[in-house]
């Protein structure tokens, strides 16, 4: 049983027009299966659904190449966009000419995992009280209510692995497992990207990370690309502080370091993407261990230059150090550590808080199209969340609101905001002003927002 091709253009020869594609790998660059996507663009299969967590920036080479070559019907995705990033396949949805399903990332894999496991529906927390179950079923378990999810089954999936033998037994990298096994699981037919190719007996069994019984088709990388050499450009460096009153507030960086004071010792803790990555380089000697939901378990503080290593990466696709004990696994063993209540502590970004806890960070546009990401699976576990963001918009629109004016992550769940100008809890019902930053009144915070705020009695200088 030999399953390897000679070239990425006879792995695909047989991909017709009409077919759905799953293409696994995460952030912009990590463990894409570049030449495929090449070959298939090259081709010019057309009227494509795509399965994916996104389809990538312009000019990387992911799906992205194939919605400019206008080849893409329909997304299935947890981001259709990123706010500042204009895209063709954007455009094309605005226009109306690719269809969209937006999708939070936990359940995408799910959904994915349950079709390859011949479970074709299922019930699950994520998305409750939001604009993505409209219109589906709900039904109460143990008190709660679940939303009811189909599986999603692909006719063909692109994997990305590090190697694999001729019977298609794959070994993944560091925590680039991600969407892989499940995405390979969900296929009639799926193909591996590889950095090296060996005979049966190559990989020891107990580092086969997906057994060949799940792959139809292996093929050598033709695409060499180091991924180290892509940055996403900061709209604002970490240390620049905004200025409210003409006084500066607290920088980026020290919203993170706030934040990661009310991190409890002993605790699992989930970073979302933007400001939330900075509070990993303020846990150094805690006993804390940090969760991403790409697939890791223990890494540390960001890292650069020789301390990179390509496949060790945060949820936000940056480069980080593994501490000691230190654990990889895939997409859906992440979002199991989230939905069923094993972290402790999530930190996300947000667009806006409201007087009620809740929270909104998902979408710029409307309920239809935006960038989803795993936030509402993390919600769903229920540990505390601590929301950390600027106090206005880019606009100086207030964050802090009497209701939110954006799609809602998540109803009445928020126990801590930290912004650059104040930290609050929830308490009794309310949100409670505990600390300001140097040089602002508790007055000055409070009227810069949109929110019923209590005020502590000994109100602190925030650090």
């Amino acid at each position: 049983m030999d399953k390897v091709f000679a070239s990425p253009q006879q792995a695909i020869a047989d991909i017709p027009d009409g077919a759905t594609i799953a293409i696994a790998g995460f952030g912009v660059v990590h463990r894409f299966a570049t030449s495929l996507i090449i070959a298939l663009r090259d081709k010019g299969t057309k009227d494509l659904c795509l399965v994916c967590n996104s389809l990538g920036d312009p000019g990387a080479t992911r799906g992205q190449i194939l919605a400019e070559n206008k080849q893409v019907r329909k997304l299935i995705a947890a981001f259709s966009m990123r706010p500042g990033t204009p895209t063709a396949s954007e455009a094309q949805i605005a226009a109306g000419e690719m269809e969209v399903e937006l999708v939070p990332q936990g359940i995408l894999v799910e959904r994915c995992r349950a079709g390859g496991a011949g479970i074709p529906a299922f019930y699950s927390p994520t998305t409750v009280g939001t604009a993505i179950a409209a219109g589906k079923e709900v039904r109460e378990f143990n008190g709660k209510p679940h939303v009811l999810e189909h599986a999603i089954r692909v006719d063909y999936a692109f994997l990305r692995g590090y190697r694999a033998d001729r019977l298609g037994n794959v070994q993944f990298r560091g925590g680039s497992q991600n969407f892989n096994p499940s995405f390979a699981k969900a296929a009639r037919v799926a193909i591996v990207e590889v950095d090296e190719t060996v005979e049966p007996g190559g990989i020891p069994p107990e580092l086969v990370n997906l057994p060949g019984i799940f792959v139809s088709r292996v093929v050598k990388t033709t695409q060499t690309g180091d991924p180290r050499a892509w940055r996403r450009p900061e709209r604002r460096p970490s240390d620049k502080p905004r200025l409210y009153n003409g006084k500066p507030a607290l920088t980026r960086a020290g919203i993170a370091k706030n934040a990661a004071r009310l991190v409890r010792d002993g605790t699992y803790v989930n970073l979302g993407t933007g400001i939330p990555t900075l509070v990993s380089n303020y846990l150094h000697g805690r006993d804390v261990i940090l969760h991403a939901e790409n697939g890791v378990l223990g890494y540390g503080e960001m890292v650069a230059g020789d301390q990179v290593d390509p496949d060790i990466y945060n949820a936000a696709g940056q480069y980080v150090s593994l501490r000691p004990g230190a654990s990889f696994f895939d997409s859906v063993t992440s979002f199991e550590m989230a939905r069923g209540g094993r972290i402790d502590t999530v930190i996300l970004g947000a667009f806006e808080v409201d007087q009620h806890g809740s929270v909104a960070n998902w979408s710029t546009t409307n309920a239809k199209r935006g960038a989803i990401g795993g936030a509402m699976d993390l919600l769903s576990g229920k540990g505390e969340l601590i929301i950390v963001m600027e106090h206005t918009d880019s606009k100086g629109r207030p964050k802090l609101r009497c209701e939110c004016t954006y799609p809602l992550t998540g109803k009445a769940c928020v126990n801590y905001v930290v912004t650059d100008l104040a930290l609050l809890h929830w308490h009794d019902g309310r949100f409670v002003l505990d600390e300001v930053a140097p040089g602002f009144t508790p007055q000055e915070v409070i009227a810069l927002g949109d929110m019923e705020i209590a005020v502590t009695p000994d109100v602190r200088t925030m650090e």
